[in-house]
């Protein structure tokens, strides 16, 4: 399943856009990234047209990316969606393909793991959503759905995560539900 728009460019403009919106997330939450130079991040993001358009995607739908972390081996910045609660627009979403086609009526327009693979990006997993919660506090109204492991998945249930209480809880549902509240986050190497 592709987006009419996931092979298409963006413009000179959006992509002025966005590289501005990033560099001002960057430097507002440095707590974030202390140690790394947005000049650096932002010519990896300008030499890879696919990491660009997947980070535009990121943003149009409200998950305000922001670099957390720098793999210094593969020579790759990490972004996580840090808006405060789950992207606005990936939310009402079942967790796969396999979920949406077993609902026979009121089906969801799309399935996370399908809208990450459209936008190019991963949903991040239970130990990279731990991470994020160490950076801020995020989805303290709304959840998250989360990777989950194969043998929860054969089962029918879903892995989704949330804040509560100051604690991250990870819970499960069957994998084809999907509320107004739920959508994911996504993880994109750069």
């Amino acid at each position: 399943m592709t987006n009419s728009n996931s092979n298409q460019n963006i413009s000179s403009e959006q992509k002025e856009r966005l590289l501005s919106a990033l560099k001002e997330r960057f430097e507002e939450n440095t707590e974030r990234h202390s140690a790394l130079d947005w000049t650096a991040v932002q010519a990896k993001i300008e030499a890879n047209a696919d990491k660009l358009r997947s980070l535009h995607k990121m943003e149009e739908t409200g998950g305000e990316p922001d670099v957390v972390g720098y793999d210094e081996s593969a020579d790759e910045y990490i972004f996580y969606d840090c808006s405060a609660e789950s992207p606005a627009g990936r939310r009402s979403l079942c967790y796969d393909r396999k979920a949406l086609d077993s609902r026979k009526k009121n089906k969801p327009e799309n399935s996370a793991a399908d809208l990450a693979m459209e936008m190019g990006i991963e949903l991040l997993t239970e130990e990279q959503y731990r991470e994020l919660q160490k950076l801020g506090e995020f989805d303290r109204k709304t959840s998250s759905w989360v990777q989950t492991p194969d043998d929860v998945r054969q089962l029918g249930g879903a892995l989704f995560c949330d804040r509560r209480y100051d604690k991250v809880f990870v819970y499960h549902n069957g994998a084809e539900s999907y509320y107004a509240a739920r959508g994911f986050r996504g993880v994109l190497r750069v």
